[in-house]
């Protein structure tokens, strides 16, 4: 496949574009999908914040505290630097089947870190390479592009990968979290089943942005090299 992507740029071209049309379409529909759920109000009446903090003490995680932050409400995290769940204003007093819906994902990724769960694991192992090479592959690559340096070039396309790679170990990551959240709503009665069907749908198009940007740093990959080997 490397081979005809070199012998024709404008494949390597036509797959970026067509993976950042994806990318656009995930972003568009995690927001979309999160709005329509928004207006649904849960049958209990519940916020959001009460709810994550339910289900962190059903883990016995009391030490994870569940925080207000002032960011856009699509922007939750569980942070294990301070142990803490970060709410948006939007999430963190939600009563509805979005806010729950991401409000027990980020507390997924909490019981992760409680349970050793493997891939997150490894994926922190990742975080100090991936906060080095997104800063510098591109202009290793490019200075090795400009000065006709092979070696410097196959440096710029490693630590590139190093990325993609990350973004893939990140996937079972984000969808584990899904599936524990979805776990935990309905076994603890949190929400009615068609609530938990509507919980889902918000998880799984947040899932999607990630496949997306998989996606497009992958064809971005595949261009780089094709474009270094073209040059070579």
């Amino acid at each position: 496949m490397l081979d005809f992507i070199i012998s024709n740029p404008a494949v390597a071209y036509t797959l970026v574009i067509a993976a950042v049309v994806f990318s656009l379409f995930a972003s568009i529909s995690v927001k979309s999908t999160f709005n329509k759920y928004e207006k649904v109000q849960t049958r209990s009446g519940v916020q959001a914040n009460v709810i994550a903090r339910q289900i962190l003490d059903s883990y016995g995680l009391y030490n994870v505290d569940v925080v207000l932050i002032n960011k856009d409400k699509l922007t939750n995290y569980y942070d294990p630097r301070t142990n803490t769940v970060n709410l948006s204003a939007s999430v963190f007093y939600g009563a509805n089947v979005g806010s729950i819906g991401v409000a027990a994902h980020e507390c997924g990724h909490a019981i992760q870190y409680a349970k050793n769960y493997l891939p997150i694991k490894l994926r922190n192992l990742f975080v100090p390479v991936i906060n080095f090479s997104s800063g510098a592959w591109l202009y290793i690559f490019l200075a090795g592009m400009i000065f006709n340096m092979p070696v410097i070039v196959d440096v710029g396309i490693i630590l590139f990968a190093l990325i993609v790679l990350f973004q893939l170990i990140t996937l079972p990551v984000e969808f584990n979290a899904s599936s524990r959240a979805i776990s935990v709503l309905k076994g603890g009665e949190i929400l009615g089943a068609d609530e938990c069907k509507g919980a889902k749908r918000v998880l799984k198009a947040a899932a999607m942005t990630y496949v997306a940007s998989l996606l497009v740093s992958l064809t971005q990959l595949l261009r780089i090299i094709a474009s270094a080997k073209r040059r070579n």
